[in-house]
């Protein structure tokens, strides 16, 4: 898959793509319907399949205090479009000039005059433009003079009839709902970022910790998980049975907020290294202990439930882009 952080001066070869527009934090099922039909469109019609999406997301472009919410940093939304086969992906910035550009100027400038779109895929809700002026109406309209064609896939739902959205599945992480988001992803929600020193306190009690900042994205609900740690093997990631804890480790009087990992039956060094964690349960919530001792018995409970858990879902072994459901 080929990146571009721009729609100008792109090679006449590359043009003509059938390309899927939104923002897809996330990445769930529906987001992947709509890429998926792009594929399928550009497949059987001999063209390209591209994706074009946002950064920043534009929530936090007009409201940069408001709390965290978003589900995917870009590193693995990139890394799950092109699971789907998508041949070019276009990130472009969302910035106050970008903000005042008119659906009219973004379909004409961009999809046509920049990237000679042969096909748009949206999702049925899919608005763009200043004020929200545009949307899949306007892309119909403006289709016939403009040469190419406009599919909006319809909304989609699970089995029990709720709706695959961003919104939902925050509030199942926030709830400690691992599996009913996992449902609506297609996979088990992750923590990404790189491993940094901490106090050495895990490995003094027997169970040495990567330790993750999160800062930016969403804040799922404090407590001890069983969790799937994946690390990087050149372009794979192979993934391994682990426990976390996500909070501010009241015991010992932190204000901050991370996520401590124990990888279990692993002694390699992860510092600096890039890290993946998905979020498989929610064993229990964070509790502040009276020493020591207590705290490493509880670990040692919390370890033999996780590894239980997750032997029982049987997940493939070797390299994979994401755990499953």
């Amino acid at each position: 898959m080929r990146l571009f952080r721009h729609f100008t001066e792109v090679p006449a070869t590359l043009k003509g793509a059938v390309i899927a527009l939104g923002n897809f934090d996330g990445m769930h099922r529906g987001h992947q319907a709509v890429i998926g039909e792009a594929v399928r469109i550009a497949r059987a019609t001999g063209k390209a399949a591209a994706v074009m999406t946002f950064e920043p997301h534009p929530r936090l472009f007009f409201k940069p205090d408001q709390e965290s919410f978003l589900l995917s940093p870009f590193r693995l939304k990139a890394r799950i479009i092109e699971a789907l086969g998508i041949d070019y992906l276009y990130v472009l910035t969302f910035d106050r000039g970008f903000a005042a550009r008119t659906a009219d100027n973004f379909i004409g400038q961009i999809l046509i005059g920049g990237l000679g779109v042969s096909h748009v895929v949206v999702g049925s809700d899919y608005v763009f433009g200043k004020g929200r002026g545009g949307n899949v109406e306007v892309l119909t309209a403006a289709s016939a003079n403009g040469g190419f064609g406009v599919t909006a896939v319809s909304e989609k739902k699970d089995h029990g009839g709720t709706r695959y959205s961003s919104t939902n599945i925050r509030q199942y992480l926030r709830d400690g709902r691992c599996h009913d988001a996992a449902g609506l992803l297609g996979r088990y929600w992750e923590i990404v970022g790189r491993v940094e020193h901490g106090d050495q306190r895990g490995r003094f009690m027997g169970f040495p910790t990567a330790n993750l900042p999160h800062r930016d994205g969403l804040m799922p609900k404090r407590g001890v998980y069983a969790v799937r740690a994946g690390i990087d093997r050149g372009a794979e990631t192979v993934w391994h049975d682990a426990i976390a804890n996500f909070g501010h480790r009241p015991t010992f009087d932190k204000k901050d907020v991370l996520l401590e990992v124990h990888v279990f039956d692993f002694n390699e060094n992860l510092y600096q290294r890039h890290l993946r964690v998905a979020l498989v349960e929610h064993l229990r919530p964070e509790i502040k202990f009276d020493g020591i001792d207590a705290i490493k018995a509880q670990i040692a409970k919390d370890c033999e439930a996780a590894r239980a858990i997750l032997a029982a879902r049987k997940f493939p072994k070797g390299p994979a882009p994401f755990v499953p459901v």
